[in-house]
């Protein structure tokens, strides 16, 4: 039985909005030139995205490499200034906050990195590395208090307490990762972005993290965006997914109906390329492989971006973007024939 198998079942968030995002666009230039350089094109890495996270929820996000996936979690946490497009947080415009206002909301907002060694830092010892947000969000400016705080998140993450001394070098992978994790908590956020938190860890210790954040979770009300490409773990997590493709949103809804009928041809195509333990289901079940290479992001296809390499193009896809439909179970589909 796979590892994953034994976490337990999620609880159902509510619908009241935490995160609204619409019509999100980050255009990156393209320059060429040494001494005059001038903008030749841009590359689209995430053109006209809309989406709401829900209270307590997880919200899987997922994609090829380069869909813009990872642009979208920087555009949450303010490390990326969006092109156009609208970001709320509990209703207010954070798009464009001023220095006081990115502050109070950083301190609500935290992430949880892919690398649990690169993200930190290895001149820091593991007390330094969680206090350090609390230090300089001011929450607590005497020692002892920040100290106490520490062996809390330590305690709650489940590490020893005696890792407040250590360094990141000297723990494994999966320590590293819960050190992150306390790091990411100590201000006590409402939102955590994970982007490909437990990508970089063997599947047992993709288990243990998995638990702790569903854990953590349903104690303290978080809501997490969870960036990942490992479809099994996604689907284990988290209560709805969206899947992007080339710099748009293709489906959006309830994870379970997603991967039991997937309405989107990349989608289908996506959940097909999951290979299934036993050989013999494998090599009878139907594939729908994709064809051809990702179109470049600086000159996307026109109408639909997907239909260069979808197995069921219509003449129309290829100078008409689709119309997103609404399916019977609540979801939105990017895709006039599905």
């Amino acid at each position: 039985m796979s590892k994953l198998a034994t976490i337990p079942p999620i609880t159902e968030p509510t619908e009241d909005t935490i995160i609204s995002v619409r019509d999100l666009k980050v255009h990156f230039p393209v320059r060429k030139g040494t001494i005059f350089e001038k903008t030749v094109g841009h590359v689209k890495a995430v053109d006209g995205v809309s989406f709401n996270i829900w209270r307590g929820e997880t919200l899987g996000l997922v994609g090829e490499s380069g869909c813009g996936k990872t642009t979208i979690g920087r555009c949450l946490l303010k490390l990326e200034a969006p092109t156009g497009g609208k970001i709320h947080y509990e209703g207010t415009d954070i798009t464009h906050l001023d220095a006081s206002g990115a502050a109070s909301y950083r301190s609500q907002v935290q992430a949880v990195f892919q690398d649990p060694f690169s993200s930190l830092n290895p001149r820091m010892s593991v007390g330094d590395i969680i206090a350090e947000p609390i230090l300089i969000h001011d929450r607590a400016t005497r020692f002892p208090e920040r100290a106490q705080r520490v062996k809390e998140l330590l305690n709650l993450c489940g590490l020893p307490l005696n890792l407040a001394d250590r360094y990141p070098h000297e723990m494994s992978g999966g320590q590293r990762q819960r050190v992150g994790i306390a790091r990411a908590l100590a201000l006590r956020p409402e939102f955590i972005v994970c982007d490909e938190a437990v990508s970089a860890l063997d599947v047992s210790i993709q288990a243990q993290i998995i638990r702790l954040l569903e854990d953590l979770r349903q104690e303290f009300g978080l809501t997490y965006l969870f960036i990942g490409h490992d479809l099994s773990v996604v689907r284990h997590i988290c209560h709805r997914v969206a899947v992007m493709y080339l710099g748009k949103i293709v489906e959006i809804g309830d994870t379970d109906a997603i991967f039991s009928d997937p309405k989107h041809p990349y989608t289908r195509a996506l959940l097909d390329a999951v290979p299934v333990p036993d050989p013999e289901i494998e090599q009878q079940r139907p594939h729908a492989y994709i064809t051809g290479e990702v179109p470049s992001p600086t000159n996307p296809p026109s109408g639909c971006v997907f239909h260069p390499r979808c197995p069921k193009v219509q003449d129309g896809c290829r100078s008409v973007a689709p119309t997103t439909i609404v399916t019977a179970d609540g979801r939105k589909v990017a895709c006039s024939y599905a």
